[in-house]
């Protein structure tokens, strides 16, 4: 990290790294979004404004405001506002619907709710009022899509100071299960950016994208990597391919990404246009959030001639490792990075005791990016060890180099005849094969094995039909072991996904394919 990037990640607030970016880069861009421009200068004076007005309406600090807001520069504009007043704001991905939208708000106990009137077909404000008449404390509701609240900054309170208070509320996907209101404060969430500004080694000169939700916990990793860095980024209010491959060249992108689908989608453009680059511009590929198959990463470095690098995170801890442009090409491929200064990174045993290097375990994690617990105390108390480490129910191991290797989750391990299977190990190797596009491996209930293997997969277009003996022939070829072979397969049109990064829902394919066998 240069010197100034590292004297800004030093700031205490959301707020004050925006003052001290501004006074040093006032007519640099921030943001482009189509032909809008938005500097770091206009980013201070007008989420000024946008904070008095919301300031004159009631908001105060520490008032819980909720937003479900596309990605536009007005949503940026009104959380930075936020942040200038020291509101707690609870973001909320904009095609989340009434039982999660509910949930957030009605747990959040918030008491303004922004949202975008009717986009892309669907009326949030009408849902604003039907969920409202199921709250003790309905919000007050309005529509921040355009026009945004205005004011005389001369009428605000001084900016907040304390960067350990909890100032952002995010919502975990809630695809099995209610979401979880997870706590984060300025400082978390800067930790989390800085981490991601250092280890993509960027400059000034270099134009990122942000191409999911800024309302995933993302959004505020990624605006803290430009103020730190100054430089700008393209946003996109939807993102589909190759529509988005305009704006892309536009603007000149160097640095995209978002997570795996996101490296697979602008992969099968650039298949579809072979002989020149998709993106002439582009030179890295960056993200995290899903798992990243090896052979993924050797196809975006062989096919497109750019970099990948890929992280670990998850809603509480937004950066645990990240990949740097500079690592061996084993490193990019087969791990998650390396964790900044300050993360630490335990690995233990199923009792919670520390294992040596390269073993196998549960991965657990203390550090200033992490959150600080949960809406509800007894997740909290739940979530934390002894020691103060967040037990993740991931698993992976630490290399000697320090750089982290994820094989799965507690609840991705398929047991079959007592023994455990990695899904993840699986799913990497099938990425390799030409007539797989995407892959998800599930354990299944059977009377005789405890759980078989079953493979569901997506083919790409026009590919034949790929049967069970040349999917385990490929495995074998592959060095799986036998016992872990699949011992069914489901081809399908496409994979069940939610979520700002596109998670694949196992859950959907178990209660679909799980008859007994």
């Amino acid at each position: 990290m240069n010197e100034t990037a590292h004297a800004l990640s030093a700031s205490g607030t959301f707020w004050e790294l925006v003052e001290r970016r501004a006074a040093l880069t006032p007519d640099r861009p921030f943001l482009l979004q189509d032909e809008r421009v938005l500097t770091f200068g206009a980013l201070r004076r007008r989420a000024e404004r946008v904070a008095a007005g919301l300031y004159a309406a009631g908001v105060r600090p520490g008032t819980v405001v909720a937003w479900q807001l596309p990605t536009r520069l007005e949503t940026v504009l009104l959380s930075f506002a936020l942040t200038r007043i020291g509101a707690v704001q609870s973001p909320v991905i904009p095609f989340y619907r009434d039982r999660e939208t509910g949930f957030a708000l009605r747990e959040s106990r918030a008491e303004f709710f922004a949202v975008p009137g009717t986009w892309r077909g669907f009326d949030h404000t009408e849902m604003a009022a039907r969920l409202a008449t199921g709250l003790d404390r309905p919000p007050r509701v309005f529509e921040a899509y355009g026009a945004l609240p205005d004011g005389d900054p001369a009428s605000l309170p001084a900016p907040p100071s304390d960067g350990a208070a909890v100032r952002w509320i995010y919502w975990t996907s809630g695809t099995t299960s209610d979401p979880k209101g997870v706590l984060h404060t300025d400082r978390s969430l800067i930790a989390a950016g800085s981490c991601l500004a250092h280890a993509l080694r960027l400059s000034a000169s270099d134009v990122g994208s942000i191409a999911f939700p800024f309302a995933h916990v993302g959004g505020p990793d990624y605006a803290v990597m430009l103020l730190l860095y100054g430089l700008p980024a393209v946003l996109f209010e939807h993102f589909t391919m190759p529509e988005a491959l305009a704006g892309y060249r536009r603007h000149g992108v160097t640095v995209a990404g978002g997570s795996t689908a996101f490296y697979s989608m602008l992969l099968a453009a650039q298949r579809a246009a072979p002989g020149a680059p998709v993106v002439p511009t582009l030179r890295l590929l960056a993200g995290g959030g899903a798992p990243k198959p090896p052979e993924l990463y050797h196809a975006v470095v062989r096919e497109m001639g750019v970099q990948l690098t890929h992280g670990y995170g998850m809603t509480e801890v937004p950066m645990i490792t990240m990949g740097a442009p500079d690592d061996t090409v084993d490193h990019l491929a087969g791990t998650e990075g390396l964790p900044p200064p300050g993360m630490e990174i335990r690995i233990t045993d199923a009792a919670g005791a520390v294992v040596p290097c390269g073993v196998d375990g549960e991965i657990r994690l203390r550090g200033e990016a992490v959150c600080r617990g949960y809406v509800d105390p007894r997740a909290t108390a739940a979530a934390f060890d002894a020691d103060g480490f967040l037990v993740t129910g991931d698993l992976g191991h630490l290399l000697p180099s320090g750089h982290l290797v994820l094989t799965g989750r507690l609840k991705d391990v398929i047991i079959r005849k007592g023994e455990n299977i990695s899904a993840k190990e699986i799913e990497d190797l099938l990425a390799a094969h030409p007539l797989v596009g995407d892959a998800a491996v599930i354990g299944l209930p059977d009377p005789e094995r405890g759980e078989r293997v079953c493979a569901v997969i997506e083919q790409p277009p026009g590919a034949a039909r790929l049967s069970l003996a040349e999917l385990t022939g490929h495995l074998r070829g592959a060095g799986l072991a036998v016992h872990k072979l699949p011992e069914q397969l489901e081809v399908v049109a496409e994979l069940p996904r939610h979520g700002a990064l596109r998670k694949v829902l196992k859950y959907r394919l178990r209660e679909r394919f799980g008859a007994p066998g």
